[in-house]
């Protein structure tokens, strides 16, 4: 495998009226960049919509569980491996043993008052089921339990990284990275004033049952992810599994949509262009072709399409060859595709192999 292997993805995503990313006020996110404001959508809330992408189309044992309720999820398992451990038994080994692996619990303001994690832990479906078989067997030793939590990482937890707010040991870096959405061009916040009718209101009055506002903006975003295969094959420890749950974060990447506000706009639009790019010296972004805002009469899709390919040839000057380079509505960088499935079939078969070199 190559010392160092980036995949770096690239999409010019058109987003119409819409509020999928809102701040404390109810406002959408903004950012100020190039000396104008910009439609921004949180890394976090894009990554959100990722993970839940993840859930609905990869294997459950593959998968991670963010949750306060461990003690339980544990508790489960050991019942499934000792089918003569009650519940109540279940639940206190399930507690004694994440304790001892460094994890924190505290009694719930449930009204049975069952012990759960004082912070949200991200486990895998292996790493709970070894757990569960060490509380069965009364594996004592802090090391050896923090080992399970740190070895076998599911994918998205490999992809995502974990935080652990009580042991830091238990830390997983993330071998991805989701840049904060911005629009290519300025944008202004717009108001959407709207009413609702009382079904049951006499005929002779007029009023609204409802009065709001609803605040949203229209925008073509540039959005940016990264993922360091060569970190990502020392995780799960096989480089045929990184490159397939690379092209499932790929796939994620272009498919997923936050869902802010949804249900009031149905903004569920895919991007109109995606470049995938394989590198070998370090990841590189292509903000920085928008940083002079796009002014466009006639759509700004097309004019932002145009940028990302004048700042991907101006990198070329600071960086290494691509080892390959994948897109699709983008005529000018790289192998354009016809299809989605079509790139991702492509991008494995390309990318399984310099994962795979010594």
């Amino acid at each position: 495998m190559k010392n160092n292997l980036y995949v770096d993805i690239h999409a010019i995503h058109s987003v119409p009226s819409s509020n999928i990313n809102r701040d404390d006020t109810g406002s959408p996110k903004t950012a100020q960049y190039g000396g104008v404001t910009r439609a921004r959508v949180s890394s976090q809330a894009w990554k959100k919509a990722m993970r839940e992408y993840f859930i609905n189309n990869l294997d459950e044992s593959k998968l991670g569980t963010r949750t306060l309720e461990l003690v339980r999820y544990v508790a489960e398992k050991i019942q499934k491996i000792d089918d003569s451990i009650d519940a109540e038994e279940a639940m206190k080994k399930a507690d004694d043993v994440i304790n001892k692996a460094g994890l924190k619990t505290a009694k719930s303001k449930a009204e049975d008052k069952h012990k759960i994690l004082k912070a949200l832990f991200f486990i895998g479906n292996d790493q709970a089921e070894k757990l569960a078989q060490a509380a069965v067997d009364g594996v004592n030793d802090k090391k050896e339990l923090q080992n399970i939590l740190k070895n076998n990482p599911a994918v998205d937890i490999s992809l995502f990284g974990r935080m652990a707010a009580d042991d830091p040991n238990l830390n997983e870096d993330a071998s991805a990275q989701v840049a904060h959405a911005i629009s290519t061009h300025s944008v202004r916040t717009e108001y959407d004033f709207f009413t609702a009718t009382d079904d049951f209101t006499n005929g002779d009055n007029a009023g609204a049952g409802m009065l709001g506002t609803v605040e949203y903006n229209s925008s073509t975003l540039y959005r940016y992810a990264n993922v360091a295969g060569h970190e990502l094959v020392k995780q799960l420890g096989n480089a045929d599994q990184a490159a397939k749950s690379i092209a499932l974060f790929i796939e994620a990447f272009v498919k997923s949509m936050p869902t802010g506000k949804v249900n009031t706009f149905a903004n569920e639009t895919l991007p109109s262009a995606v470049v995938v790019t394989v590198r070998n010296d370090r990841p590189v972004s292509l903000v920085n072709g928008f940083e002079k805002p796009v002014n466009a009469d006639d759509g700004y899709v097309n004019s932002s399409v145009q940028a990302l390919n004048a700042e991907f040839d101006k990198v070329a000057s600071f960086v290494n060859e691509p080892e390959f380079t994948l897109s699709i509505g983008d005529q000018d960088l790289g192998e354009n595709q016809s299809n989605l499935n079509t790139l991702l079939d492509n991008f494995v078969n390309e990318i399984t192999p310099l994962l795979s070199e010594d």
